[in-house]
């Protein structure tokens, strides 16, 4: 008996009628002022960020490639405005980690308008420039500014990087000359040419001239695909377009019509599961009676110890006995639990239905996803535009560049300004200061890195604001379907406005307290996950353990705090508490009512993925017979690409990701219907002082029912 009474006190006490309560509160006042106090001060100063990371930033350092002099190559203004293009005197210099990093090659580089579209070596162009001088004004373009002495001799031009050995055909990629690489028929090719002779006079094929750049190659490779890839995407992005349309359309559907196929799929989810277990209990039956006779197979487990072939024990009759005994029990289980659970399972059914009834009175909540994107877009563009100016801080910094290996002063800072003045350029004849890369040992430049990680934890703590806010509003607005008397007759006007306007005004500090834990745990995945990237390389197994453990606890943590904020935010878009307050009051109603959630968890995560994988399953498919032109209809009027599945992929992903959004909305109406159901439950006991607010369908399946006369009084008690 002490037992007994004991229990309601072990996870709370359970809600208290309340004459007053007619759905989410509205006599509010502003919960966790401290923290949204804080927030607003990290915004302000995330705005001063970007501003210093604006002044002390340059954005044309990302945009505009920079010659060896640190001009920056195409911007308006300047002597290099009509030359957009950096050009490498000498690419098979190229192949460094540099290049990767700041594409910039141990050689001259120099502005130009045009990339070379022609073999011609130095030596070539003096032979020709003898009888025709153009040969000389179109290699001289390639030169360095001021330089006009075709008769100067190749040795001096390459010590003194007057001008380039050799011209290679190339075309402009990342607004780099880079060669003409093309593979025709398994050959590699450069402009057609498999062979050509270098500066020395020495043959070469293409694939030397690849191996010797192979710190470029990647980027050679992927400029071909890349061009054909955003020329598919140019060419097809109307049809994109459509389908994704097509995928609104269809996602509405579907959440509309889970008020009449709900319980439909979930018998069929629980069926199809039981029919696959029993289908595997057969199936290891008859395996081990086919195994039971032979003598290789009457080997126990045991007896064979551990094989690192696993194909081994599917060989041994005891083990399909093994197999056959778990899904047995396993078979036992499902059905016992469908047996006691049948009434859960019906509740379940119903709320899914319920929802989707309460969408289509509330239809505005469909398009909510469209101002979580606005606002997810804009916060992105923000970060993605500070970190751009982050990483290009700092002055040019210059370096001596020999050709001579004997220079013990290569690599080297320099002044450019004063260098031709220096020993350097006396001990090292043809030396040059060119440009190496922007950076510098200043103040803003020592703590680039702090800022960095400043950006990144505070663009978490934006995005997960935001999506907090568009749960909350969400939840409000269904919690004030469900308290409705005569839905839809009683449900508020503009239900989602108000739910916004009641978050945004009293409860953005406690949607900032939530979004803040969730931040830091995300904040730190992801310093685990560059840390474990850095230490790829280590054989220290024991580092790499507790890496991976940490990893694995934190996703854990990840999830069930994603959980508890999700439902933290429904009880504050009902009763208008802090966070900490509904946090705990969420979970001490879900753990007075465990067994109900986990069912409906998982009728509806079921739902949910069904939901998703039919729609952009199908979608996908239509857009495969779209683009593969196999629909003769529209046979005609589909572009011809290069790859098909770029926009396949594109409309895979897309149909996806637009699916998501409709599906969590109706998720979150779910869950709030949910709670507010439960809530219903504890404080009301279907008299005509305390009458039930669920749907009559709940009412009978749980065996409940109001008071004769109930549904007149509440009435009268409304106005």
């Amino acid at each position: 008996m002490g037992r007994k009474s004991s229990l309601p006190h072990k996870y709370g006490e359970p809600h208290k009628f309340d004459p007053t309560f007619r759905g989410p509160v509205h006599k509010r006042r502003c919960t966790d002022v401290l923290c949204c106090g804080i927030f607003i001060l990290v915004v302000l100063g995330y705005m001063a960020l970007g501003a210093v990371a604006w002044v002390y930033g340059d954005a044309r350092k990302v945009i505009y490639p920079t010659d060896s002099h640190g001009e920056f190559c195409g911007q308006l203004g300047t002597p290099n405005a009509n030359k957009p293009t950096l050009f490498y005197f000498n690419i098979l210099r190229c192949a460094t980690p540099a290049v990767l990093t700041h594409l910039q090659c141990p050689t001259t580089q120099l502005c130009v308008s045009n990339c070379p579209d022609r073999f011609m070596s130095y030596v070539e162009m003096q032979n020709q420039y003898r009888q025709n001088s153009t040969y000389w004004d179109y290699y001289k373009q390639f030169c360095r500014p001021g330089f006009d002495n075709p008769d100067k001799s190749l040795p001096l031009v390459i010590r003194d990087e007057d001008c380039p050995p050799i011209l290679i055909p190339s075309r402009p990629f990342l607004q780099r000359c880079f060669p003409d690489f093309i593979t025709r028929n398994g050959t590699l090719t450069v402009a057609n040419r498999t062979s050509y002779t270098d500066a020395q006079g020495h043959g070469r094929s293409a694939r030397d001239l690849r191996d010797a750049a192979n710190g470029i190659t990647s980027l050679l490779s992927a400029r071909e695909v890349g061009i054909k890839i955003f020329e598919d995407l140019a060419s097809s992005w109307p049809w994109i377009l459509i389908a994704l349309v097509v995928t609104m359309v269809i996602s509405l559907i579907f959440i509309l019509l889970l008020r009449l196929t709900a319980g439909v799929l979930v018998w069929f989810m629980i069926f199809g599961v039981i029919g696959a277990v029993a289908y595997g209990v057969v199936h290891c039956f008859w395996e081990y009676s086919r195994l039971k006779g032979d003598a290789h197979a009457d080997v126990t487990i045991s007896d064979l110890g551990f094989q690192m072939d696993l194909s081994v024990y599917l060989q041994l009759s005891q083990t399909w006995l093994v197999f056959m005994i778990f899904l047995v029990v396993m078979e036992l289980v499902i059905i016992l639990m469908l047996i006691f659970l049948r009434r859960r399972v019906r509740i379940s059914i119903t709320l899914l239905k319920e929802g989707s009834r309460a969408i289509g009175y509330v239809t505005s909540t469909l398009f909510y996803p469209v101002i979580t994107f606005i606002l997810l877009a804009i916060c992105t563009a923000y970060w993605v535009t500070t970190s751009v100016f982050f990483v290009s801080p700092g002055d040019a910094v210059y370096k001596v560049m020999s050709t001579e290996a004997s220079c013990k002063y290569a690599n080297i800072t320099c002044d450019p300004q004063t260098f031709p003045q220096s020993n350097v350029s006396r001990l090292c004849p043809g030396s040059q200061c060119t440009f190496a890369f922007y950076g510098g040992e200043t103040t803003f430049h020592r703590y680039l890195g702090v800022l960095q990680l400043c950006n990144l934890l505070v663009v978490l703590w934006l995005i997960n604001f935001i999506l907090a806010l568009g749960q909350c509003s969400l939840a409000g607005a269904f919690a004030s379907y469900y308290w409705a008397l005569r839905k839809p007759h009683d449900i508020p006007a503009f239900p989602l406005a108000a739910a916004f306007s009641r978050t945004l005004r009293y409860h953005s500090g406690s949607l900032a307290f939530g979004a803040l834990i969730l931040s830091i745990v995300q904040f730190t995945r992801i310093l685990l996950e560059y840390l474990d990237h850095k230490l790829k390389g280590t054989h220290n197994a024991l580092v790499r353990f507790l890496l991976c453990c940490l990893k694995c606890c934190l996703w854990c943590l990840e999830r069930f705090i994603r959980f508890m904020n999700r439902n933290a935010y429904i009880m504050i878009a009902i009763y208008g508490k802090n966070f900490c307050t509904s946090a705990r009051d969420a979970f001490l109603l879900l753990m007075r009512n465990v067994v109900r959630v986990a069912v409906l968890d998982k009728v509806t995560d079921f739902l949910l993925f069904l939901g998703k994988f039919l729609i952009s399953g199908s979608v996908g498919a239509l857009a495969f017979y779209i683009f593969t032109r196999q629909i003769p209809v529209i046979q005609e009027k589909v572009p011809s690409l290069n790859y098909y599945w770029v926009p396949v992929l594109v409309v895979i992903f897309g149909s996806y990701q637009v699916a998501q959004a409709f599906f969590n909305v109706f998720s979150v109406c779910v869950d709030t219907l949910f709670f507010c159901f439960l809530v219903d439950l504890e404080q009301n006991d279907g008299s005509a002082a305390r009458p039930y607010y669920m749907s009559s369908t709940l009412k009978s399946i749980l065996n409940k029912k109001n008071q004769e006369g109930t549904e007149k009084k509440k009435r009268r008690r409304c106005i």
